[in-house]
């Protein structure tokens, strides 16, 4: 990749992990992003399969290292009473968690990244659609502050660089598309962080996990406010 090619996609990656338009401040709740320093013991063999490399993938992704992500960010079961039917998606948004609900008052728990256009919307929504390895298009006003984008005008091709990662889910409202999006980083280190941009980001191998798991028409709610 040549310098100028890299610096575009590092700019699309700093810039919008979401097609949309944000004028609002952004938001300080949570963790501030600061790299995870790991403390405990030993990562469980599950976790380092769990988010090992996945050759069979169209762009084969590596394996996470997870001495950068805090535990509590890990893909895991949990207790988590909720009014939602189960098989809605629930982000957390001030608390930096996206949750599956299941049966017997259980959830999947993932850990997210908050971009500025991920604290822009909150309510109740659905799935409309799915991708797998989507491309991403900068909006124009985007474009027109960084024209080294004008070559993504019409969309920037899928792969490991490309700001919504392996996966995307589309987040409507009625037949009103919210612009919000759910889809998954190579930036793995930024989990649990607020991040400059972008929607909500999931750990590519947790984005894909979670595209199995949901259909089209899932129920989508998301909780702003203060963390906690």
């Amino acid at each position: 990749m040549s310098r100028r090619h890299f610096l575009v996609a590092a700019s699309a990656t700093l810039l919008a992990g979401c097609t949309t338009r944000y004028t609002q401040p952004i938001p300080t709740p949570g963790m501030p992003y600061e790299p995870y320093q790991p403390s405990g013991p030993r990562i469980p063999e599950e976790y380092l399969r769990m988010y090992g490399p996945m050759p069979q993938e169209r762009f084969p992704l590596p394996a996470v290292d997870l001495r950068k992500v805090n535990p509590i960010y890990y893909r895991q079961v949990v207790d988590y009473p909720s009014a939602e039917p189960t098989g809605t998606i629930i982000v957390d948004t001030p608390n930096r968690f996206l949750y599956l609900t299941m049966e017997g008052g259980r959830a999947m728990r993932y850990g997210v990244g908050i971009g500025r256009a991920g604290f822009a919307w909150g309510g109740t929504a659905r799935i409309a659609y799915k991708r797998e390895w989507p491309r991403w298009t900068p909006p124009a006003e985007m474009i027109a502050r960084q024209p080294e984008l004008e070559e993504y005008r019409n969309g920037m091709e899928p792969g490991l660089t490309n700001p919504l990662g392996a996966r995307a889910l589309y987040i409507f409202e009625g037949n009103r598309d919210t612009l919000y999006r759910i889809h998954g980083t190579a930036e793995f280190w930024t989990i649990g962080t607020a991040v400059s941009s972008g929607c909500v980001r999931l750990i590519n191998q947790d984005i894909i996990d979670l595209y199995n798991r949901v259909p089209n028409g899932t129920r989508v709610v998301v909780i702003q406010g203060n963390a906690v």
